[in-house]
C-alpha cells in the first residue's frame, strides 16, 4: 500500500507558502507606519494611533459578498471581488463615525489555484488603498472534499477607531432632519439569490446578454464592484453635523435605515426623488417584484443613507458632489404615531 501525504491527500502546503510569498509585496503596497512587523507572522501587529486619539473606541465588523462571488467564479473574472469584501465590512464601519485601520481576510478552498488566489488579493489590496487601511494579514485554507472543485469562499475583518464623543448612533436623530442617499454602483454585494434566480434561472439569460435598458453585459453590471464610502464620509465629518448613517446591505432601505433612527420617530422616503437604476429595473420586470420586497432585498440604487440637521443638507450635497458622489434628498425625519411603521416608502 502507497504511503500516504498530506499532498495526496489534496493539501499542497508548498504551493500555499508559494503564495503567500507573491502576495506580501501587493499586501505592503497598504502598510502605513502603523503596521509592525512582517507579513506572514503568526499575528499582525498594529501600533495604536494615541497621538491622534484621546477617548478611543475600537470598532470591528465582518462580513462576505455572499452568492456575488458565485457570478464572479462563473464569468472568470476575481479582481474584483476583493474589493467587494473590503467595501462590506470597512462601509460597515464608518457608519459609526469610525476610521477603519486594518483589514484580514480569510480564503476557504478546495484546492487552491494561486493565479486566481492573486486577483483576489489585488481586489482586496485596491479596496483596502481607497478605505485608507492596511492589509494586516489573513488566512487561506485549502479544505478538500469540503468545496466543490474550482469553488471557494470569502471572509473579511476590519478594526477600526472612533473618538467616543464623535461615535454617530443614530440618538441624535430627530423630527426634521433631512435622509440624504448616496447613490450606490449596483447591487453592491446582497440580493443575489433573488437577482440570479430572476436573471439565470427563470429569462435564462447569458452573462454575456445584454438586454435592454443595459448599456453593459448582465456579467458586468452583476460585478461592478461595492462602493467605499469611508473617505467621502470622513471628510464629511468635519465639518458638518451628521445624526445617523445606514450602510444599506441586505434587508435594503425597508430594514437597515431604521436601524439608526430612534423608536420615536419615523423615516418617509420617496422613491421619487431617485431614479431605480436599470438593472434594477430588469430585475423588478422579469421577476414581477412588488415595490416592497424589491426595497427590503436591494439597496435599489442607494448604498447609503445620511440623517442630517436640515439646515446642513445643501452643504452636505454640494460637498458629497465635490467628492465624486452622487447624491439626493431622499426624505425627512418625522415624530412617531401610534400605528405607524418606523419606515415609510411611498
Amino acid at each position: 500500500m502507497a504511503k500516504l501525504t498530506y499532498k495526496i491527500a489534496g493539501v499542497n502546503i508548498d504551493a500555499g507558502n508559494s503564495f503567500v510569498e507573491s502576495i506580501k509585496p501587493l499586501a505592503k503596497k497598504t502598510y502605513k507606519s502603523n503596521v509592525i512587523g512582517k507579513f506572514g507572522n503568526f499575528s499582525g501587529s498594529y501600533l495604536f494611533p494615541i497621538d491622534k486619539y484621546k477617548n478611543p473606541v475600537l470598532v470591528a465588523s465582518t462580513d462576505g459578498v455572499g452568492t456575488k462571488l458565485k457570478i464572479a467564479i462563473l464569468a472568470g473574472k476575481l479582481d474584483t471581488i476583493g474589493i467587494d469584501l473590503v467595501a462590506m465590512n470597512v462601509n460597515d464601519i464608518v457608519t459609526s463615525g469610525a476610521e477603519p485601520l486594518f483589514f484580514l481576510d480569510y480564503l476557504a478552498t478546495s484546492k487552491l489555484n494561486p493565479k486566481e488566489g492573486v486577483e483576489v488579493i489585488k481586489g482586496i489590496v485596491k479596496g483596502c488603498s481607497e478605505a485608507g487601511c492596511a492589509l494586516l494579514g489573513g488566512e487561506t485554507a485549502e479544505m478538500p472534499g469540503f468545496y466543490k472543485e474550482s469553488e471557494f469562499d470569502l471572509a473579511g475583518f476590519a478594526v477600526g477607531v472612533v473618538e467616543r464623543d464623535k461615535i454617530i448612533d443614530g440618538s441624535r436623530v430627530r423630527p426634521g432632519d433631512i435622509v440624504i442617499g448616496i447613490s450606490s454602483s449596483g447591487l453592491h454585494s446582497n440580493g443575489y439569490s433573488l437577482a440570479r434566480k430572476v436573471l439565470f434561472d427563470r429569462k435564462k439569460f447569458r452573462l454575456t446578454d445584454r438586454p435592454a435598458p443595459l448599456k453593459d453585459s448582465i456579467g458586468d453590471e452583476l460585478l461592478n464592484p461595492t462602493r467605499i464610502y469611508v473617505k467621502a464620509i470622513l471628510s464629511l465629518k468635519k465639518n458638518y453635523e451628521i445624526h445617523g448613517i445606514a450602510h444599506i446591505t441586505g434587508g435594503g432601505l425597508i430594514e437597515n435605515v431604521p436601524r439608526v433612527v430612534p423608536k420615536d420617530c419615523t423615516v418617509v422616503i420617496d422613491s421619487t426623488l431617485w431614479k431605480l437604476p436599470p438593472i434594477f429595473e430588469l430585475i423588478k420586470e422579469f421577476g414581477r417584484i412588488e415595490k416592497v420586497e424589491m426595497f427590503r432585498t436591494f439597496n435599489c440604487g442607494i448604498g447609503m443613507v445620511l440623517v442630517v440637521l436640515k439646515e446642513q443638507a445643501g452643504g452636505v450635497l454640494k460637498k458629497l458632489k465635490r467628492l465624486g458622489e452622487e447624491s439626493m434628498v431622499i426624505g425627512e425625519i418625522r415624530k412617531w404615531r401610534r400605528g405607524q411603521s418606523l419606515i415609510v416608502i411611498t
